[in-house]
């Protein structure tokens, strides 16, 4: 998503190197990173052990689901244009080889229960017209819930999952396209001037002395705390990939709010697991504190020392390249 960043801030002004190098330091960082840890899991598998021995620490009890944030709003406006069925995507992934040929579509939502009141009702029959009891299956198990149809876009729809895939993702990425550049002509027309002066001097600069070794730190704080409310890292990449090319934020300081970023979507993928049923809780909180010690990994590895932050000189090369020959952001 940050290189889609890119290509609407490529405009006559703004193709530069540095919004391409804003665009791609998270790749160099994770590039990097995997070069170094796959290997050294495969000989050791040190994240395996440092997850089981923190699995095994912990009072492990099923939750509840995960909270949801920025998905309170969208999801009313997403569930009109398309709902899956979760049963199914859970059936698949653990290996029901009855739901292969089954439609992720959803058509039967749940309904809630009609509420009867004995004085009201006596004489008169209950409208049930638009409501039914559905026996679904569920993973192999059989329960009856009152149901009524979805309302979706694609409820009614006779077109294969690989159609409809197809025409969603045309449609996303049209959208998504079409606000990020209004929102670059938007970053472009108020920060200028006075206002674009007042923001990077606030961005850029360091903590006072003697803690200005810990403002990168701040910054990681920041990424990760700004990616737990929108719960994507690639959403809050991508919408400083612009400010770096407008050289409202430096690159330096775009790198520690990325490993924050990196940080923050982790807790995403934990809370998901505290969310498991418990004989799935220690599997799957294993494998988010994977994602989670790798990326500590990672932090160790290329931000600590200056001379070891090699995803900035990667990220500065590529946007060279890119300035000197424009059809290279098109092959990466």
């Amino acid at each position: 998503m940050p290189q889609f960043r890119y290509f609407t801030t490529a405009e006559a002004s703004l193709l530069s190197n540095r919004a391409f190098a804003g665009a791609t330091v998270h790749d160099c960082f994770n590039w990097l990173s995997v070069l170094i840890l796959l290997p050294l899991e495969v000989a050791s598998g040190y994240l395996h052990h440092i997850t089981k021995l923190s699995v095994a620490t912990l009072n492990l009890r099923s939750g509840q689901d995960a909270p949801e944030l920025l998905k309170v709003i969208t999801e009313p406006f997403t569930g009109l244009i398309v709902q899956l069925d979760k049963s199914v995507i859970t059936g698949i992934a653990t290996g029901n080889e009855s739901l292969h040929n089954r439609s992720l579509i959803r058509v039967w939502c749940e309904a809630p229960a009609p509420q009867i009141s004995s004085a009201g009702t006596r004489g008169r029959s209950l409208n049930c017209s638009s409501l039914m009891s559905n026996s679904l299956e569920s993973a192999g198990n059989f329960s009856s819930v009152m149901s009524q149809k979805c309302n979706h876009l694609f409820v009614d729809s006779s077109l294969p999952d690989l159609a409809v895939g197809l025409m969603l993702l045309a449609g996303s990425l049209t959208v998504l396209c079409t606000c990020l550049m209004m929102l670059v002509k938007l970053l472009n027309s108020v920060l200028k001037g006075q206002v674009a002066r007042a923001i990077q001097k606030v961005i850029n600069t360091d903590l006072p002395s003697p803690f200005g070794w810990a403002t990168g730190y701040f910054a990681m704080l920041v990424g990760a705390g700004m990616t737990f409310v929108m719960q994507s890292s690639s959403v809050f990449t991508s919408a400083i990939t612009p400010l770096v090319g407008l050289g409202v934020i430096s690159l330096e300081r775009v790198y520690p709010l990325t490993l924050g970023s990196n940080i923050g979507t982790t807790t995403t993928a934990i809370l998901a697991a505290l969310a498991s049923p418990g004989d799935k809780l220690a599997s799957a909180l294993q494998i988010a504190l994977c994602h989670f010690f790798f990326n500590i990994s990672g932090i160790l590895l290329w931000y600590p020392l200056p001379c070891t932050r090699l995803p900035i000189r990667m990220a500065e090369a590529l946007g060279e390249q890119t300035a000197k020959y424009r059809w290279f952001a098109v092959f990466y």
